[in-house]
């Protein structure tokens, strides 16, 4: 699958996959200079990117798992959501979770990117739905791992 892709900055680095069976390409911040990200500090870091996402696909920003683990730095709003009709630039919506401050310097790869295909669905109402044996049971109604 080919996607258009569009370099809004001479310094804009293109996403890439780090192995060979990568789902994610990682994405790069493109900054004139560093960011310091102060302990539950939110921004949007550029990524001097523009896509066309094709009709019937959305491209999935996630945060990278290092990151996360090490650092703390994760996705502001869990995974976004970039829709085929988006034309702008894509932007990196991060939070750190960490106790530090963090420095996203220019280039650094600061998240990925995974493009899905999705269904357009149509509502049925109606008076009832079908019966299971987990019914409406919520949270934690399956049963716990050995951590509780």
């Amino acid at each position: 699958m080919q996607i258009k892709i569009s370099k809004l900055r001479p310094s804009a680095i293109l996403p890439d996959y780090q192995s060979a069976h990568a789902a994610g390409l990682d994405i790069h911040a493109c900054l004139d200079a560093p960011l310091t990200l102060q302990p539950m500090e939110r921004v949007m870091v550029p990524t001097g990117l523009a896509a066309e996402v094709p009709p019937g696909f959305e491209m999935q920003i996630r945060a990278r798992s290092g990151l996360s683990i090490k650092h703390g730095i994760t996705m502001v709003n869990g995974v976004g959501t970039i829709d085929a009709d988006y034309r702008g630039e894509i932007g990196v919506l991060v939070i750190n979770l960490g106790q530090e401050p963090f420095v996203i310097d220019p280039g650094m790869r600061i998240a990925q990117m995974v493009i899905a295909k999705y269904e357009k669905i149509s509502w049925l109402e109606v008076g009832a739905l079908s019966q299971t044996d987990r019914g409406a049971g919520g949270f934690g109604s399956t049963g716990f791992d050995s951590r509780g």
